[in-house]
This record gives structure tokens, C-alpha cells and sequence, in this order.
């Protein structure tokens, strides 16, 4: 089950890379990421509400439970660590080629493994070593296609942004792994709560970074930012599903979510027309050989 919650959940991340890059296009970066996460609170909202009225049953999958002082506080730190790797990425995914951005990000199994070997003692078999060292060479063949494009993997501080973002998204999914195993953090109350707080966190960087500089960065109305939220949220339920399902981890969670850079691949061929897709299309074919091989040796 977890196999498959992961999966449905990658395949909306897919979807969720693509309305970022149209929603960014010339656009400010933090006032879309704001409105997208007033969306996404405005969809937990009624959740939270039915829950505290009774509309929603206890043993409702929609059920919002109840969290005391504590885990408040460790969902304000969860918006804060999934707020600036939002922000480091969403800079990136501005000014760069969304077939360039997908697989940097997803490079962020690697470092969510090394992680969960320090941390939870986790153990991948030698089969699934084999896939994530596989995927990790084809993500890194990704730069000479950069070079093609006039983009320097070394000197391109939009590169690096990516890259810090992916870092501490791998950060997240760990702290992922603490919150709902260890902290027993309902999953419904960590998608509700820390949509709230991260609106709550943003706002003084809305006024703080973007409002003195709102001439010069303009912010432009597009349908797909509320979408932007709307499927995070869809995406982190079917997610949190997947890390609280029984036999589950994190190490193989986190890459095959990152799968989500098929989707991302094939909608940046066709809706933003980018170039050296046939170079890309070989690097994210050795990708799925990667990831195959890891889904081989869970089994």
C-alpha cells in the first residue's frame, strides 16, 4: 500500500512542478507562493471545522484530531524548514528550465538515504544500493545538457538555489519520518496546521522582501496558483499515507516520489517547448532504469 500511495503521490507532484513553472513565468515569487498556501489552508479549513463541530467522524479519514502545545510547535517548525525550501526552489524554477530543475530535485533521495541510515538505522539491500547509485549518475548527467543550454552547473546561482532547496527538502522528509513515527503527528493535523503556519510565516516575508521591490517584480493573477496549493495537498495526504503505512521507509518513499520528474520531463517537451530533450530523454531513461531497479529490490 505504501508502494502505491507513494507513486499517486509522485505522479501529482508532476502536476504540482508544472503549475509552478507557469504560474512563475515572469512573475513575483513570493506573492504566488503566498496565495498558494492561503489555498491550501482554505481547503484544510473546512476540514478542521467539520472535526471541531462534529460533521466529521472520529474514525473519518478527514478527521483533523486534536494536538496539544508540543506538536503545535513542532508543525511551526515543519512549515518553517518546507517554507524555505520552497522559497530557495521556487527562485530557481523561475528563471530556469523546468527539465533542468525536476531531476536536480531529484537528487533529494540520496541525501534523504544517507540521512535515514544516521538517523533511523534504515538498511537498504544491495539491489536497491545499485539503483540509487544508477539514478544518481543519470541526475548528474543532466549538467552537460545545462552546458548545451548556457547554463553552468558550477557558477549559476538559480542552480544553487535549486540545489539548497533540494537539501532541505531532504531535511524535511526526515523530520517527516520523526514527527509522524516518533511524535505519533496525525497526518491529517500536519497538513492542516502547517498549511496555517505557513502562511503565517510567509506574510512578513511578502512585506519584508517582495513590497519594497513590488514595482520592478510585479505579481500576476493566473489560475494555476491556487491550483498550486490545491494539489500539494493532495500530494502530501496520499505522501503521509505512504510513511504511516506499516513496513514503510522513508529511504524508498523519498525516490519514488521523485518520479515525479517523468511528468515534469514530458510537460516541459510539450507545453513550454524546451530544447535538448532527446539528450534529457536519455538521461531520465538511465533515471527509470534507476528507480526500477530500487522498486526491484523492495519487492
Amino acid at each position: 500500500m505504501w508502494f502505491v500511495l507513494a507513486l499517486c503521490s509522485a505522479l501529482c507532484l508532476g502536476f504540482y512542478d508544472v503549475l509552478r513553472k507557469y504560474s512563475l513565468r515572469g512573475n513575483a515569487v513570493l506573492p504566488v507562493l503566498l496565495c498558494s498556501t492561503v489555498a491550501s489552508s482554505l481547503l484544510m479549513l473546512p476540514m478542521l471545522a467539520g472535526s471541531r463541530l462534529g460533521f466529521i467522524d472520529t474514525d473519518s479519514m478527514l478527521f483533523v484530531p486534536p494536538i496539544d502545545a508540543h506538536m503545535h510547535l513542532l508543525l511551526v517548525l515543519k512549515a518553517a524548514i518546507v517554507l524555505a525550501s520552497w522559497i530557495f526552489v521556487y527562485y530557481g524554477l523561475k528563471y530556469l528550465p523546468l527539465s533542468i530543475v525536476s531531476p536536480i530535485r531529484a537528487t533529494a533521495p540520496i541525501w534523504t538515504l544517507i540521512g535515514a541510515m544516521i538517523i533511523f538505522t534504515e538498511r537498504p539491500n544491495g539491489t536497491q544500493w545499485v539503483g540509487l547509485v544508477i539514478t544518481l549518475c543519470f541526475f548528474l548527467l543532466f549538467s552537460l545538457a545545462g552546458k548545451r543550454e548556457g547554463i553552468n552547473f558550477k557558477s549559476n546561482k538559480w542552480i544553487w538555489s535549486v540545489i539548497i532547496g533540494t537539501l532541505i527538502g531532504s531535511c524535511s522528509a526526515l523530520y517527516d519520518k520523526y514527527i509522524v513515527n516518533y511524535e505519533g503527528l496525525p497526518r491529517m493535523s500536519i497538513l492542516c496546521y502547517y498549511s496555517f503556519y505557513q502562511v503565517i510565516l510567509n506574510i512578513p516575508l511578502l512585506f519584508i522582501i517582495w513590497y519594497p521591490t513590488r514595482k520592478a517584480q510585479p505579481f500576476l493573477w493566473r489560475w494555476t496558483i491556487p491550483m498550486i496549493g490545491v494539489i500539494i495537498i493532495v500530494a502530501d495526504f496520499l505522501y503521509y499515507g505512504a510513511i504511516d503505512s506499516e513496513g514503510s521507509m522513508i529511504s524508498l518513499i523519498s525516490p519514488l516520489r521523485r518520479s515525479n520528474a517523468i511528468v515534469a520531463f514530458a510537460m516541459a517537451a510539450i507545453i513550454f517547448k524546451e530544447r535538448n530533450m532527446l539528450r534529457k530523454g536519455l538521461c531520465l531513461l538511465g533515471i527509470l532504469t534507476g528507480i526500477g531497479i530500487i522498486i526491484w529490490g523492495s519487492m
